[in-house]
């Protein structure tokens, strides 16, 4: 039988790449690019070839094999892998670029900056001091040749050929024999005679500072060129002549070197030093110490060098927020990192750490995911975001805490293209009808209204025909001006979604009544929205052949192309997170409290005192809410659309909102956010429950088609002071106005129909409490009758009278 010897170069885990050699540095070993054959994973491979007569280079070149075999140090080149055969020796490290070559190609690129040097010398220092000191070994070869940087920036000792034991156990330095390497020796060594006195990290410290004479000044020529320090910082000078210095017995240890160029003004005392080294320790970091260096770090990040980010300070943050429970603060170095990396890199390193977050019940690092979307939606696919995103984000809707319920809502702009057909016009429709109905909170449900005219577009045509007029009309008898205010323009901006036959019958109707609003804001907008809806109705009746171009996108699919349209017509819906209400919060701060000028009405004992019904009070500044207008000719509607400009965080105070117990339905916090709690919320046993149980969107969302009488309490429109000498006694103008009959048969419930805000609740608790009291007083009656009975029966009945008999 026969047996073939095996090649262990051919079966070595690790190819060679087919580039030359890179760097090439002096010594035995020739330096190549590699990767690994499994995972393809970059690699740099130490090779040496084994030549006949040179058996004290090769003994050389085995004892640096065995050393970087054995010594694992953060600051020294990390040994993977090796072999060694009779042929040759293969040293396996982590991918590194020879200083020299990696100084060079930084200087074409503009140079290095004085940090990322301070931090590199910072590295090689602690490696000679970890020798010294710790390993009581000496380094023998500290040069420009025998320092490697990673593709973090981070700078690794290696050279490890001539390194020797300090206690002499080994017999001494051995012979390097390349001239190129013995200029660094100090001058000594060339004293025979050992008269010097010398500590044993003298000689390593003279190398050190000719190193640090090169990597600011270049090639050192000779020795002599030592005592012009030249381009060295002047923070550096003092303690690099320490290290140049003619008597050995001076230069100091390499611990002490650190610690007196990381002293005040020293030349290692900056914050990429500091940060460097809190990443080092991080993981015997206090969590409070933790919580405050990652709050500082976006601050810094602008200025770090990229590869630095990406390769040291991002796992870092990674690690942070996986295993040590970093939270929150993690999220806005993360992301100000993300986009320093690649698509593909994104995908891997940043989205599973994202989706992840999605489902955590931190709150404070819900509401930063939801601030910070914009950042990371573009990087996740539509899969992801239905069935690992959508789920958990919805849950904001319900949250007892308004800053997080209204950047849920303001996320929607971002994740309804990626959303499929069930989640955007059946979960997403629902939410968006509670918070238009029933939040207590005005803003959100002013910008529940602006985000549904902004994503109408990606609605479907039955879903659009459906929700958008019910929903708009809603919004138009919100007692929150603002809202009534988006409720105009968001039929403007998805003007192009409606029939004519809406335009006209639904509409018009609609906005007409708006004419006499007590708000001037909301009369100016409606005006401006009835010329347009009246301008396309005249072109259509000129030229009835313009009817199917008019009316092209209202049967059409889902598109967010069909949003572009709205955005130039109205100014209003394009893309990106605003705030419609934000600027009307921190301007007019008391706007919303002056409208509680209504008495309230008693209460039965047991229910909570409902707010006062709000009436609308002086005017809001128009042009926060106006939008430009396509007519050129009017110069006085030119005032330019306020709703983008704006941010939407008009709820939202910093971080302490998140700190504020969970008790939001007070008027005390209510007011302390700018707004009033409502009276008009159906309770949750209300028609809502229901046809949302039923699972009925004709119910949930059409409108009302026959008037009903206004609820007690109502103020007419002609009765409010529109700025004249006295308040109008003539009756309502519009009280004898019909609405046109319908066919279609009033469901019973109607949660989006156009009953008035006014009286949702407040007519029906005294009708309930007397109610109850009528009860309970027949209740008390049945019970007398009862006892009375029981007193005529036939005399007294006593225990066990019967067994007796």
């Amino acid at each position: 039988m026969w047996f073939f010897a095996r090649d262990p170069v051919r079966d070595f885990p690790f190819e060679l790449s087919q580039e030359p050699p890179e760097g090439n540095p002096p010594g035995p070993w020739a330096l190549h690019r590699g990767r690994k054959k499994a995972t393809g994973s970059l690699v740099s491979i130490f090779v040496y070839d084994v030549k006949p007569g040179a058996e004290e280079q090769t003994q050389v070149a085995k004892a640096a094999f065995k050393r970087l075999k054995t010594l694992r140090h953060p600051n020294i080149l990390a040994y993977i892998d090796g072999l060694e055969t009779e042929k040759c020796l293969h040293i396996v490290t982590e991918a590194v670029t020879p200083l020299g070559v990696y100084l060079k190609a930084r200087a074409e690129a503009g140079g290095l900056k004085e940090q990322e040097l301070s931090w590199g010398l910072h590295q090689v220092v602690k490696a000679l001091s970890f020798l010294v000191n710790d390993c009581g070994l000496i380094h023998n070869n500290v040069c420009m040749a025998a320092v490697f940087v990673d593709r973090a920036g981070e700078w690794k000792l290696g050279g490890l050929d001539y390194m020797y034991s300090a206690q002499g156990n080994d017999g001494g330095p051995p012979r390097k024999g390349i001239p190129e390497l013995e200029q660094y020796d100090p001058p000594e060594l060339a004293d025979s005679s050992g008269r010097v006195l010398r500590e044993k990290w003298s000689a390593d410290m003279w190398r050190l500072g000719c190193l640090i004479w090169e990597v600011f000044n270049g090639p050192l020529p000779r020795a002599a060129a030592l005592r012009n320090p030249g381009k060295i910082p002047k923070s550096l000078v003092p303690h690099y002549c320490e290290l140049v210095g003619a008597n050995p017995k001076v230069r100091p240890n390499p611990a002490r070197f650190l610690q007196n160029c990381q002293g005040p003004g020293g030349f290692m005392n900056n914050r990429f030093v500091e940060t460097n080294l809190f990443l080092e320790e991080i993981q015997i970091k206090e969590p409070a110490e933790k919580q405050k260096f990652f709050q500082e770090l976006s601050k810094s990040l602008d200025s770090f060098p990229e590869d630095f980010c990406r390769h040291k300070v991002l796992p870092q943050l990674l690690t942070a927020f996986e295993f040590g429970n970093a939270g929150a603060v993690v999220l806005t170095p993360l992301f100000k990192v993300g986009k320093l990396l690649s698509a593909e890199e994104y995908q891997q390193k940043i989205i599973p750490v994202v989706v992840k977050m999605f489902s955590s019940i931190d709150r404070a690092m819900r509401i930063r995911l939801l601030q910070q979307m914009e950042q990371f939606i573009q990087y996740l696919d539509e899969p992801t975001v239905n069935t690992q995103i959508f789920p958990h984000v919805v849950h904001g809707f319900l949250d007892t805490n308004p800053a997080i319920r209204e950047q849920t809502v303001k996320s929607m702009l971002l994740l309804a293209p990626k959303l499929n057909e069930n989640n955007l016009n059946v979960e997403l429709m629902k939410h968006f009808a509670r918070l238009q109905a029933k939040d207590e909170q005005g803003p959100i449900r002013c910008n529940t209204t602006v985000c549904l005219g902004k994503i109408g577009s990606y609605l479907s045509a039955s879903t659009r025909h459906r929700v958008l007029t019910s929903a708009f009309s809603r919004a138009t008898k919100d007692p929150f001006a603002p809202s009534r205010v988006a409720g105009v323009l968001g039929f403007a901006a998805t003007h192009n979604l409606y029939s004519l036959s809406d335009c006209a019958h639904k509409i018009l109707p609609v906005l007409c009544g708006l004419t006499v609003d007590p708000e001037k804001s909301v009369r100016e907008q409606a005006f401006k929205a009835i010329r347009s809806f009246l301008s396309k109705l005249e072109s259509v009746s000129e030229d009835p052949t313009q009817l199917a171009e008019v009316e092209k996108d209202v049967h059409a699919a889902s598109s967010p192309g069909m949003g572009g349209t709205a955005a130039s017509w109205a100014g209003w819906a394009v893309t990106g997170v605003s705030s419609l209400t934000s600027k009307l919060i921190r301007t007019h701060p008391t706007a919303t409290s002056a409208e509680t000028n209504v008495s309230q009405r008693p209460t039965p004992e047991g229910n909570p005192t409902p707010a006062p019904t709000p009436v609308p009070a002086a005017s809001t500044t128009s042009s926060h809410w106006e939008t430009q207008q396509e007519d050129k000719d009017e110069a006085e509607d030119s005032t330019t659309d306020r709703w983008d400009e704006e941010d939407w965080g008009s709820l939202e105070e910093a971080e302490s909102v998140l700190a504020q117990q969970d008790d939001w339905n007070s008027l005390g916090q209510a007011s302390k956010a700018g707004q009033i709690s409502h009276p008009e919320r159906k309770s949750p046993e209300s028609d809502w429950s229901s046809w949302e149980a039923e699972g009925s969107w004709e119910q949930g969302w059409q409108e009302s088609n026959s008037p009903e009488p206004p609820p007690e309490g109502t103020r007419l429109t002609s009765e409010y002071n529109w700025g004249g000498p006295e308040p109008s006694d003539k009756g309502d103008p519009f009280a004898a106005l019909s609405v046109r009959s319908s066919a279609q048969p009033r469901p019973d419930v109607d949660l989006w129909g156009e009953d008035s805000w006014e009286g949702l609740e407040t007519d029906s608790r005294q009708a309930k409490a007397e109610l109850a009291r009528k009860k309970r007083e027949e209740r008390r009656r049945e019970m007398e009758a009862k006892r009375a009975e029981k007193k005529a029966a036939k005399g007294p009945m006593k225990l066990g009278a019967r067994k007796l008999d």
